[in-house]
């Protein structure tokens, strides 16, 4: 069994629950059970949760609190799962170390080296700028997964892998997707600029997240737009929308590798600080083009740089075909066969 703690609510969003939800159902078609320990959800992604047939256990503690871990810890001695899995910002050195006195054995996901030691006996970051620079304070048996052979995708992607993107001359399809919850509301600001684009049968498809507290002030601002507007809520086919744009305006967050994966070429703003190294590596290896924070982005830039490449063919193929170069959509199992090793450890080893 794997015990996920991990926690979902309009401000941390569900980027989070999203790759954990991808491990967990890896681990179940390998015969395995997966519960998720929450002190923080949403009914959106208690549905999803609920749907994908896992079990779902309330931390009654402050999240990242010392008093998190020790229910955490209590939880686990009673459960005795094979993995213990934390994923959030929250979760600190102490957080680990709490887990770890279990005797149970710990995987980390990480983004950005957050907390000052490390005791996990997997570390996991699956980004680009993942290094093993990050992670210099680890214990001696600590291993570290890194990049983005390790994007871990839900189950409704595994079968795009072989997928051919046709790269029209003209790009018309446009999708615009912030995550789960998007508590700025960047979407609106989105719907604005995209007023601004002259580029003649232009279609956009809209996703609001189930989290998402903004509903009818987007479908206000989808009704008087000049372009054709559908808004799909708490979408449950991903990959067909993906498949279906010519291009994303979208978070540098989890949905980045889904849409490497699908060949789509990306305007990616940065929602929170976290997703500012993946917006920037993105940008500079030629798979997406950063185009600014959540609070910064000017929605002129947004117009110019869409049309720009809405007209670029060439463009949009090369970032399509960089985007399938970095994820392959067997990033969870890679995760599960690490695992399920019973191969000696090596300290300090990165597994690619």
């Amino acid at each position: 069994m794997l015990l996920i703690r991990v926690d979902a609510n309009v401000a941390i969003a569900t980027g989070h629950v999203m790759r954990c939800l991808a491990l967990a159902q890896a681990w179940q078609d390998a015969g395995g059970r997966a519960v998720f320990a929450m002190a923080d959800s949403t009914s959106a992604v208690d549905w999803q949760l609920r749907t994908a047939g896992i079990e779902t256990i309330r931390i009654d503690a402050i999240s990242g609190s010392a008093a998190d871990a020790t229910c955490t810890a209590d939880l686990a001695r009673k459960c005795n799962p094979d993995w213990i899995v934390a994923d959030g910002y929250h979760f600190s050195s102490d957080y680990q170390r709490t887990l770890k006195r279990t005797g149970l054995r710990l995987l980390f996901l990480d983004d950005n080296g957050h907390a000052q030691h490390y005791s996990a006996d997997l570390v996991l970051n699956q980004n680009l700028h993942a290094s093993e620079s990050l992670y210099r304070n680890c214990e001696s048996y600590t291993r570290l997964l890194l990049g983005p052979s390790y994007a871990m995708l839900r189950r409704e992607f595994r079968g795009w892998s072989e997928w051919h993107r046709v790269v029209p001359v003209v790009g018309r399809k446009v999708l615009v997707t912030f995550g789960g919850s998007d508590p700025d509301n960047v979407t609106l600001r989105v719907l604005d600029a995209l007023q601004q684009v002259r580029i003649e049968g232009l279609e956009v498809t809209v996703v609001v997240g189930g989290s998402n507290p903004h509903l009818a002030s987007l479908e206000q601002a989808a009704a008087k737009l000049a372009h054709p507007v559908r808004l799909v809520g708490n979408a449950t086919n991903m990959p067909d929308l993906m498949a279906w744009a010519d291009l994303a305006i979208a978070g540098a967050g989890a949905t980045c590798w889904e849409m490497c994966l699908l060949g789509l070429p990306a305007l990616l703003i940065d929602l929170a600080p976290n997703q500012l190294q993946i917006a920037q590596r993105l940008d500079t290896s030629g798979v997406g083009l950063h185009i600014g924070t959540s609070r910064d982005f000017s929605p002129q830039t947004i117009a110019s740089k869409l049309e720009a490449v809405l007209g670029s063919v060439d463009h949009r193929e090369r970032m399509s075909q960089l985007g399938r170069q970095l994820v392959d959509g067997m990033g969870a199992f890679r995760v599960i066969s690490s695992l399920r090793s019973d191969g000696p450890r090596q300290p300090n080893s990165r597994i690619m």
